[in-house]
Formats: structure tokens, C-alpha cells, sequence
């Protein structure tokens, strides 16, 4: 998995869920409102939201574990190759400090 996509499915996540909130929201909202079609909205919308929380959490776990999975390979590579990792780390740090430098 690339950072970018990383990078997506945790905003992803991150705007279902206040898509989640605004809906329970919306629907607090409307809680006193009467008629047939109001009521047939707010189930739909109450069933849709169910599976959507669901789906919300299953993203989140499967994000989790890649993540996790993804610490655990850089561990393993920092372990089989201590020097390199060394040598990288100090070469980014390298370049951080021209680019702070800078400004």
C-alpha cells in the first residue's frame, strides 16, 4: 500500500464519519416532525445509516491492521538491515535540516 492511498483511506474514514454524524444529527433534528413520507425517509435513512456504521467500522479495522502490518515489515527491515536504515534515517534528517535551513 502506497502512502497516498494511505493518505485517502484515512480521509475517507475521516468523512464518513461526519457524514455518520451530520446524519444522526439531521435525523435528531427531525424526530418531531409527522407525516407518512417524513417517516418512510427517516427509516430508510435509519436502515441506510446501520449498514453504513457497519461498513465505517470494518474501514477502520482494515486500515488498523494495515497499518499495523506496515510497522511490522519496517520493523523486520530496521532489524535485517540496521545500517541502511541508519543510513537513510540520517539522510532524510540531512535533508529535513536544508529545508528548514531555508526558511
Amino acid at each position: 500500500m502506497t502512502a497516498d492511498s494511505q493518505v485517502s483511506k484515512e480521509k475517507l474514514v475521516s468523512d464518513l464519519r461526519v457524514l455518520v454524524g451530520d446524519t444522526e444529527e439531521l435525523l435528531k433534528a427531525t424526530a418531531g416532525q409527522a407525516g407518512e413520507k417524513i417517516a418512510v425517509a427517516r427509516e430508510r435513512i435509519q436502515a441506510s445509516l446501520a449498514v453504513y456504521k457497519d461498513k465505517l467500522l470494518d474501514a477502520e479495522q482494515a486500515l488498523r491492521e494495515k497499518t499495523k502490518e506496515a510497522a511490522r515489515a519496517t520493523d523486520e527491515y530496521v532489524h535485517e538491515h540496521p545500517w541502511q536504515a541508519v543510513g537513510v534515517a540520517a539522510g532524510i534528517g540531512f535533508l529535513l535540516g536544508l529545508l528548514v535551513s531555508r526558511r
